[in-house]
């Protein structure tokens, strides 16, 4: 209840003053000469009717007794006592549902769209007076974290690739990637262009989904955009990239790229062309200053969109 009560007593009125009867004619003096055989005098028939005195109570207020303004308090005492009742089931139903996740809540529950439960990234620190890759006085836009900090982790319900572990990695692990004839221009490629680690990471889903990440780690960003621009898409094919993973014959590129915004970071990304077989691949470059991210996704029946691009992001704003 808001507002204020209004005491509501009444004024008082003047008290009509009480008028005693008069009294009864006073009874002759008794003889003063007892007599032992005179009786005891009758009692007056006639009633007292002489009203007793109201007593003054303060100042001509009424006399005491519950008045309109007790009422009211006990009526108010009552409401509040049932409001705080009623009150503390209520917080108690929404604590309730506030600690409930959301499927767990009937009419709330929504179906998943495909993505993954990765765990929250953050970016490895810097050693001391070392700057990020994309600030001013990083001409060279180096990364000097240590990459395998900056390789996405497996999401919830992974298989860990007990190959790809998160470590660093040789060149010819890196090469099985890509069908044998890519291998021999590409391991050149990697001799002359400075390179100083890879750093990889695999895992399986619980849908068959392979996933690979592979981070590679250049002298500068100049190297690191020469290995992509002559070696993986050198030539600019019809389908715009020269080396194919191993078993893919056709890709066709992802626009989706195009949707990630991450300041400072080139994405290129191709789905395998169907006739693909059993399998399906999908493969990303992330080109990010001296460094360049390798992603690729392989599944039974075809490799999934929605969880590829989650990758694909998570990954780039890791080198951005």
């Amino acid at each position: 209840m808001t507002g204020q009560l209004t005491d509501e007593r009444a004024e008082p009125s003047d008290p009509t003053p009480v008028v005693a009867p008069d009294p009864a004619p006073a009874a002759a003096a008794p003889d003063p000469t007892p007599s032992a055989a005179a009786p005891d005098p009758a009692p007056d028939p006639t009633p007292d009717t002489t009203l007793a005195p109201i007593p003054d109570a303060a100042a001509g207020q009424p006399p005491a007794g519950p008045s309109r303004r007790r009422r009211v308090l006990w009526a108010v005492a009552r409401w509040t006592a049932a409001v705080a009742v009623l009150g503390g089931v209520g917080t108690g139903t929404a604590l309730g549902i506030i600690s409930l996740d959301r499927n767990e809540v009937p009419g709330l529950a929504t179906e998943s769209d495909g993505r993954w439960e990765y765990p929250a990234l953050s970016l490895p620190a810097l050693p001391v007076d070392r700057p990020r890759p994309f600030t001013g006085s990083n001409d060279a836009e180096i990364h000097y974290a240590d990459i395998r900090r900056l390789l996405l982790p497996e999401p919830a319900g992974a298989t860990p690739d007990t190959r790809l572990t998160g470590g660093f990695v040789s060149t010819e692990a890196y090469l099985g990637l890509y069908g044998e004839e890519f291998r021999g221009e590409m391991r050149q490629a990697l001799a002359d262009s400075a390179l100083r680690h890879i750093a990889a990471r695999g895992w399986t889903m619980p849908d068959g989904t392979r996933s690979s990440v592979h981070v590679l780690r250049f002298a500068s960003v100049a190297y690191a955009q020469q290995f992509e621009d002559e070696v993986i898409r050198g030539g600019y094919s019809t389908h715009g990239v020269k080396t194919l993973p191993t078993g893919v014959e056709l890709v066709q590129p992802d626009d989706f790229p195009g949707d990630i915004e991450v300041p400072d970071v080139r994405i290129s990304a191709y789905r395998e062309e169907q006739p693909y077989g059993p399998e399906q691949t999908r493969v990303a470059y992330i080109q990010a200053g001296d460094s360049l991210a390798v992603v690729t996704q392989t599944r039974k029946g075809g490799a999934a969109e929605v969880p590829f691009r989650q990758t694909v992001t998570l990954q780039a704003q890791l080198l951005g």
